[in-house]
This record gives C-alpha cells, sequence and structure tokens, in this order.
C-alpha cells in the first residue's frame, strides 16, 4: 500500500510540475507583454515620463548611440525628431526564476521628420524584465536596427 501512495506521488509530481512550468512560463509572457503594450500606448500618447515609470530603478535603455540612464529625457528626443507612432510585438521569453525574465521583440517607429517627410524605423529588441515592489518593470531594454532583408 505504501509502495503505491509513493508511486501515485511521484508520478503526480512527475507530470504537474512540467504543466506548471508551462502555466508560469505564459504568466510571465502575458507580464512581458503588458509592458510591451503599456510602453506603446505610453509612446504612442507622447508621454516619455509614462514610459519611463515601466523602468526599474537604475534601469537603461542601450542603443546604437549608448548606454542611456534619462529614459524620458531620450523618449522626448525620440519625439523631437519626428517620431510618433510605435508598434511593438514580443516573439520569445523566458523566465529567469520567479521575478526576472528575458525576452526579445521587434518594434516599428513612424511619423515625419521636421519637413514633413515620412519617417520609418524598424527595429528589434531585448529586454531584461523584473518583477520589482511587485510589478514587473524593465531593467535593461536593448534596441537596434533590424537588418534588411538578403537579396
Amino acid at each position: 500500500m505504501r509502495t503505491t501512495l509513493s508511486i501515485i506521488l511521484a508520478s503526480s509530481i512527475i507530470f504537474l510540475s512540467p504543466a506548471a512550468a508551462v502555466a508560469a512560463d505564459a504568466t510571465v509572457k502575458q507580464e512581458v507583454e503588458k509592458i510591451a503594450s503599456a510602453y506603446a500606448d505610453s509612446f504612442n500618447k507622447h508621454d516619455a515620463s509614462g514610459v519611463a515609470a515601466l523602468f526599474a530603478s537604475g534601469g537603461v535603455l542601450v542603443n546604437p548611440t549608448g548606454l542611456h540612464t534619462d529614459i524620458e529625457q531620450l523618449v522626448q528626443g525620440g519625439f523631437k525628431a519626428g517620431f510618433d507612432h510605435q508598434e511593438i510585438t514580443v516573439n520569445q521569453v523566458w523566465p529567469l526564476g520567479t521575478d526576472a525574465a528575458l525576452a526579445t521583440g521587434e518594434f516599428r517607429e513612424t511619423g515625419k521628420n521636421p519637413s514633413g517627410a515620412p519617417i520609418e524605423f524598424i527595429g528589434v529588441w531585448t529586454a531584461t524584465d523584473v518583477r520589482e515592489d511587485g510589478h514587473w518593470k524593465i531593467r535593461m531594454l536593448t534596441g537596434m536596427a533590424k537588418a534588411p532583408p538578403p537579396k
């Protein structure tokens, strides 16, 4: 009897653990998607402080011009250049325990330059997101231009 119970308990743990891990991964992906959506919503409202609020304390944004800690100022610069719309997709998320995750995706920014000509920037991003004070935040966001398709 005891052996049968042990086998049943061991089997339950083996079969339920992968299901729990998949559910946890899906939950973390939903949290990362919420951050991406809130980022695009704030950007599209020209709310640079809203974008900056999505970053954890000490959070940074890295792009081809370097590492930036003043996120609000950096986003304001994009608005001044004429970018006024952003779309973000989340392609993959990898949980790192219960309070951190790595993520990657793509983005597209559009607008008009100061002379009125359309501008567009298509890129890829990676992020390290962390749970801070019970909320998911961006610790480090990296963005760069997406390579053109091969000819």
